[in-house]
């Protein structure tokens, strides 16, 4: 009988490991399901590229750019507006205008280059400039990218400027704050064009 449960216990062992596995394999699988969830799609700004493809048009196959005021032109179709619109809003809309001169349409439409992702750190850190971020980064995360504040940076005078609808507002941040584990709440998530500033 001991012989039998030794000989077993590699198979055991194994099962044991298979079953660890497959519950490892599914909460991870229920965690990335859930965290693209909650996630929101991508919406297009200006200076993002745009690969279009129609369905046995070759002609109808090609790269847009995203021009400052938000919209591309595509044939047959006239200037589409693209800012601030997923993808499958924009592949809706040209399906919807060349639907009239093409039957049996197929449209698809991906993000050939991110280019308008953009936001910007000037002031006291390493390298200032702009900086195209996929996906959204906060301010640690800008800061990091801008290789790190100077020794000469007023770090609990940090500012954020966010401008919408025209309007441009100041969001303070105190670093120092943060790295003791307070007022986590300012380190927010930076928008398209958001400006940060250590002086």
């Amino acid at each position: 009988m001991q012989n039998t449960i030794r000989a077993l216990r590699p198979a055991i062992h194994l099962a044991a490991l298979i079953m660890a596995a497959i519950v490892l394999l599914t909460t991870w699988d229920a965690i990335a399901q859930e965290s693209h969830q909650r996630r929101p799609p991508y919406t297009i700004n200006p200076g993002d590229m745009l690969e279009i493809s129609v369905w046995k048009e070759p002609d109808l196959q090609r790269q847009v750019l995203v021009r400052p005021d938000g919209a591309f032109s595509f044939p047959l179709s006239g200037d589409i507006l693209a800012e601030g619109r997923t993808v499958d809003a924009i592949r809706q809309e040209l399906t919807s205008q060349l639907r009239t001169y093409i039957p049996d349409l197929v449209v698809t439409v991906t993000v050939a280059e991110i280019g308008g992702n953009k936001i910007f750190v000037f002031g006291q850190v390493k390298t200032p400039g702009e900086f195209i971020v996929n996906p959204r980064v906060d301010v640690i995360q800008a800061l990091s990218i801008a290789g790190g504040v100077t020794p000469f940076a007023q770090l609990n005078d940090i500012k954020i400027l966010r401008r919408r609808n025209g309007v441009q507002t100041i969001l303070q941040f105190r670093y120092n704050d943060i790295i003791k584990g307070q007022k986590l709440e300012q380190n927010i998530l930076l928008e398209v064009g958001d400006i940060v500033l250590v002086p």
